[in-house]
């Protein structure tokens, strides 16, 4: 039995939103670098949303059909 089984549009858009998150922390990791005073909120924004990207795509990959 599947508890968490979502439909196949559901897990494209669980992993759209994953991606988004994946290119927001690829930014906000960039910005940290180049920024002087930016050095601890950036980089930490960046990691935080760089997990979540990653498991949105597991959630999406394994439950969504999506793959």
């Amino acid at each position: 039995m599947n508890v968490l089984a979502i439909t196949h549009h559901a897990g494209v858009r669980v992993a759209e939103i994953g991606f988004l998150l994946l290119a927001i922390a690829g930014a906000a990791l960039a910005v940290g670098a180049l920024v002087p005073g930016g050095r601890r909120i950036w980089p930490l924004g960046g990691g935080v949303a760089l997990g979540a990207g990653a498991v949105l795509l597991i959630v999406a990959t394994h439950w969504g059909n999506f793959g």
